[in-house]
């Protein structure tokens, strides 16, 4: 039905390596361990719930994300000053989400402090969600 393909394919990487050498990983080009790539995930979305925390002006909250995202990028993360938050309903549905995006990323990298961090962070911004007018201060 269809014809095979007879040649080898001309796809080259970085370093002039053939994609068929799979099991030599000594190319010119930077390789990163899973953990790595975990880390890299896990302080991007600790990064973002922090500019969430920040926009809602809770410090306390704030300063505990600063502190691990600072632990695994080995540096202060970027802060900027926020307004006050125009809908927090809004907010703390997105800090959930990324809290709980955390939490995922925490536990599959056996980040016990991470983890329980971010579940403190969707309980509370799950209980600010179910009060009768969520507030900015947990």
């Amino acid at each position: 039905m269809y014809e095979p393909i007879r040649t080898k394919p001309v796809v080259h990487r970085v370093g002039g390596r053939h994609s068929d050498h799979h099991a030599d990983h000594s190319g010119g080009y930077p390789h990163s361990s899973r953990a790595e790539a975990l880390d890299m995930q896990l302080a991007g979305h600790l990064s973002a719930l922090l500019a969430v925390t920040d926009e809602l002006g809770l410090d306390g909250a704030a300063a505990r994300i600063a502190a691990q995202v600072a632990r695994l990028r080995g540096s202060e993360p970027a802060r900027a000053p926020h307004a006050p938050a125009a809908d927090p309903a809004k907010l703390h549905q997105r800090a959930h989400d990324l809290a709980g995006r955390a939490l995922v990323v925490a536990a599959s990298r056996a980040d016990t402090t991470v983890a329980i961090l971010a579940a403190e962070r969707m309980d509370a911004h799950a209980a600010a969600l179910a009060s009768p007018k969520p507030a900015g201060s947990l």
